[in-house]
């Protein structure tokens, strides 16, 4: 019932839009600057990840509800956008900043919130005045518990290094399929052309 009830409401949000999208115009640099947060999460490595198999968590992540092919263009944006919120806020505490080398932290940070600003005004347009249900339903949900789990997961492993890198590979994981999921968002709106 949930998952009809959020196909409408972007049924709705998209039918009142000129043209029938959204207008999001995602660019190729919005991509680009994934991609290059991705690469900067492989950099910030610290410790080989087989120090720490004793530490290993499955997170759950929502692949199927993130990349699957059923979820519409104001969801898709609503859930890309809680994806890099989260992500930002989990770079951006003060036990991140003891965990992490600084200028690929920073540089991390700078990406993420390049990428949120892109975000900004296709989110204002999806979500309107208020928060609307697409932000408390399937897919933008179970992002947000998947964060939770992984905050849960680094206080009980009082945020040590190995707990940081399972974190962060975890991180990489999510990063792939937002990436996949951006590339998508501008197909869907027909920005083929950009550079």
């Amino acid at each position: 019932m949930a998952f009809v009830l959020s196909l409408l409401m972007a049924l709705v949000l998209v039918s009142y839009s000129p043209g029938g999208s959204l207008g999001c115009d995602l660019s190729q640099n919005h991509v680009l600057v994934g991609r290059q947060n991705l690469r900067i999460l492989g950099q910030m490595r610290r410790l080989s990840p087989r120090l720490c198999l004793q530490d290993r968590r499955y997170f759950a992540f929502p692949q199927e509800m993130v990349e699957g092919s059923q979820l519409q263009e104001a969801q898709a944006i609503s859930v890309l956008h809680e994806m890099l919120q989260q992500s930002f806020n989990l770079f951006h505490t003060e036990r991140s900043s003891a965990a992490w080398d600084t200028t690929l932290l920073e540089q991390l940070r700078t990406g993420l919130h390049q990428q949120l600003d892109d975000l900004d005004a296709c989110l204002g347009q999806v979500m309107g005045e208020e928060d609307s249900a697409l932000g408390r339903m399937g897919p933008t949900l179970a992002v947000k518990r998947y964060f939770q789990g992984i905050h849960v997961y680094l206080k009980e492993k009082e945020y040590s290094d190995c707990a940081w890198e399972i974190v962060r590979v975890e991180i990489m994981r999510s990063f792939s399929s937002s990436t996949n999921l951006q590339e998508r968002l501008r197909m869907m709106d027909g920005d083929l052309s950009s550079p």
